[in-house]
Formats: structure tokens, C-alpha cells, sequence
């Protein structure tokens, strides 16, 4: 087996991570207390021959744990505290890592290691002095809005708020202003799949006009503002605001601020263009764009390619095509039952909704039937 790179602690982070499992899964595994663990994983602790043992057998990782932390310990005794810059390092690999399987397989998969991560960094932080402790402070803010994120997409929007508020606290703890900012995105966008687009529209604003916004802020907030604005039926606020959007996202390019949230040169503006068109009601464009884009344009992980799908499916099902429609549904069910997304369920829930305006056949009220239950979660 391949070990992940990084120093024992980290490695034994992305391993875990990639299994899906919490620290006390690991502990009880490797028959070590869970403080082992987490000291193991935070740098804080060397481990023991022991233990590197028990945490190779319980990884199957053929002895390479263990050579691993012998080499970690040559010129060190086995309780020294390691030094916290490598693990910081580390641990901003595992964050990239855990958002790709997010991405591709769902919340389930990466909350639990999410939530014991920051544990770790939030203890180090409060141990931690000089500039090592802004730097802890901000990664653990960098999860803790991650950890938001897997929370709204497992349906939980009042734990997503809760970890949001967090990562503005800990962003702060770390001297940095802009998830401030950037959590008001965060709240347009759970106002928004609440019904509620005043607030969303609101949210977004704010957001924008937010002292510590920065161009990736003012670039997610203008999204937002467009969605909603043209989920209001405002065509034109819709059209000013995706100009914002495409302005803003031009800066990215350059700006070296810190990238909370999705990463904006992944948001195509013809795909956001077809989804507001879509939410404006006019079907025809909005099935054109999404053909046009739809291929050459969609991030490849499956929540992007599921969420825009589905939505091409539903610009395709209001301009009447409904063939055309349920054969991408038929094709993106499986996708959608196995990352298990909040915000793509509600998508199908689009789908279905406009599906049902038109007259269907047996097989297509069957697959609509089953993408209705589906959507439901």
C-alpha cells in the first residue's frame, strides 16, 4: 500500500480520513485510548513502536507505518513535541484530500474526520504562541467551514450554521476578518434553499459590501445575488449581477487572499447563466446553455456533474422535451443516491415538480415517481 505524504501524525489523519472513520473507530481498533490518537495526529506526541504496530495492523499498511515512525524518531526521543509547522502543512493537504472525496462521494464519508481534525487544531491553537498559533487558528477556521458546508449538505442547516459562526470566530482567533464575509454568502445560500430569497438576496449584499470582502467573496456573493434575483423573476438585477459575477471571478485569478468556499474558477458563467435563465423560466435558452456547457465546462467531481445535470434535465423537462430529460435523470439517479447531497436532492425535487406538468409515459412516471422518493432523502 502507498502511504499518503506527510510525517506519521498527518498520514495517520488522511488514512483515517479516507476510511471514513472517527478517532474513537481507530482508537478501539488499534486497542489505544483516543488521546493517542489525537496526540499521534496533531504532532504532539511521537509514537511508540507499539503503536505504530497497532495502527499499521489496523491500516493494513504493511509495515510502512511502522518504518515510518521509526524514522520519525531517529534523533528524537519518543516523547518530544514535534514541531508544529510541518503538521500545519500536513494537515492543509488532508483538508484539499477530504474536500476531492466530499466532493465525489458526499458528507457521510468525511464529516466524522472533519469534526476530530478541528478538535485537534482548536486544542493545538490554545497551546500554541506566536505566529504558529495565528496559523493554527486559521486552518481550523478553514475546516470548521468545510465542516459547515458537509452539515448543509447532509440537510442540517442549523448545524451548518453553527459550524459557520465557528469558523468566523476562529478566523478572527487567527487575524484574518474575511470568513466574516464570507459566512454571509454562506447564509444567502441556506436562505435560499429555505424559499426564502429576500434574505438571500439580502445576505448576499451584505456579503459583497463587507469591509473584509475580497474578490473570491464579492465573486460568490454576486452568484448569489443573480440565483436570487432570478428566483424573484428580476431579470434584470439577474443580468447585473452575473456581470458582478464575471467581473469579481476575473480578479481571482491574481488574488492571493485566502479561497473560502467553492473555488470560483470552477464556476463557470454560462453554467450560472443557465441556471438563473432556468429559475427565470425560460427553459428554452437555459436547456441551450447547459447543452453548449454541460460537457466541456462541469467540474468533474459528482456533485457538480449530478447538480447541473439534473438541472439540464429540467430546462430540457419545461421546454417540453421530456425524453430528453428523463433520459439524463435515469442516467444521474445512481450518482444521486450514492453521494447523498442535500442541495442536488433538492434539485430532483425541481425536476420533478415541472416533470409532472406534462403528460408522461408509464416508464417516464415511474422514473419521476422514483426521483420524487429520492428527492424526498
Amino acid at each position: 500500500m502507498r502511504l499518503p505524504p506527510g510525517d506519521f501524525g498527518v498520514v495517520l489523519a488522511t488514512l483515517r480520513a479516507r476510511r471514513g472513520w472517527s478517532v474513537r473507530e481507530v482508537a478501539r481498533r488499534a486497542n489505544v485510548s483516543e488521546g493517542q490518537i489525537c496526540n499521534l495526529e496533531s504532532g504532539l506526541r511521537n509514537p511508540t513502536p507499539a503503536v505504530a504496530a497497532a495502527c499499521d495492523a489496523t491500516f493494513g499498511t504493511g509495515g510502512e507505518l511502522v518504518e515510518l515512525a521509526g524514522a520519525g524518531r531517529r534523533g528524537a526521543r519518543s516523547e518530544d513535541v514535534v514541531e508544529a509547522g510541518p503538521v500545519i502543512t500536513g494537515y492543509e493537504r488532508v483538508l484539499w484530500e477530504l474536500k476531492d472525496i466530499g466532493r465525489s462521494t458526499g458528507p457521510r464519508f468525511v464529516t466524522a474526520s472533519m469534526k476530530s481534525i478541528t478538535r485537534i487544531l482548536t486544542d493545538a491553537g490554545q497551546h500554541a504562541v506566536g505566529e504558529q498559533r495565528a496559523e493554527i487558528w486559521l486552518l481550523a477556521s478553514r475546516f470548521a467551514e468545510y465542516t459547515g458546508w458537509m452539515a448543509q449538505e447532509a440537510g442540517n442547516p442549523a448545524e451548518a450554521l453553527r459550524w459557520t459562526n465557528l469558523a468566523v470566530r476562529w478566523g478572527a482567533h487567527g487575524g484574518d476578518e474575511t470568513m466574516a464575509a464570507y459566512a454571509l454568502v454562506r447564509k444567502a445560500f441556506i436562505a435560499q434553499h429555505r424559499g426564502d430569497t429576500y434574505a438571500a438576496i439580502g445576505f448576499a449584499d451584505q456579503a459583497a459590501g463587507h469591509p473584509a470582502a475580497n474578490p473570491v467573496i464579492r465573486a460568490h456573493a454576486a452568484r448569489r445575488a443573480a440565483q436570487g434575483h432570478a428566483r424573484r423573476g428580476d431579470a434584470g438585477a439577474c443580468r447585473e449581477a452575473l456581470e458582478r459575477f464575471r467581473s469579481h471571478a476575473a480578479e481571482v485569478i491574481c488574488d492571493r487572499t485566502p479561497h473560502w468556499g467553492p473555488r470560483i474558477e470552477n464556476g463557470n458563467p454560462r453554467l450560472i447563466e443557465a441556471s438563473c435563465m432556468l429559475s427565470l423560466r425560460r427553459f428554452e435558452l437555459a436547456a441551450d446553455l447547459f447543452a453548449a456547457e454541460h460537457r466541456s465546462a462541469v467540474p468533474a467531481d459528482s456533485n457538480s456533474q449530478a447538480r447541473f445535470a439534473v438541472r439540464q434535465a429540467t430546462a430540457l423537462a419545461g421546454a417540453g422535451r421530456l425524453d430528453d430529460a428523463c433520459q439524463i435523470v435515469e442516467a444521474t439517479l445512481p450518482v444521486i443516491k450514492r453521494i447523498d447531497s442535500a442541495t442536488v436532492r433538492a434539485e430532483l425535487g425541481r425536476f420533478v415538480e415541472q416533470a409532472r406538468t406534462l403528460k408522461a409515459r408509464p416508464g417516464q412516471l415511474a422514473l419521476i415517481d422514483a426521483s420524487a422518493t429520492l428527492a424526498i432523502g
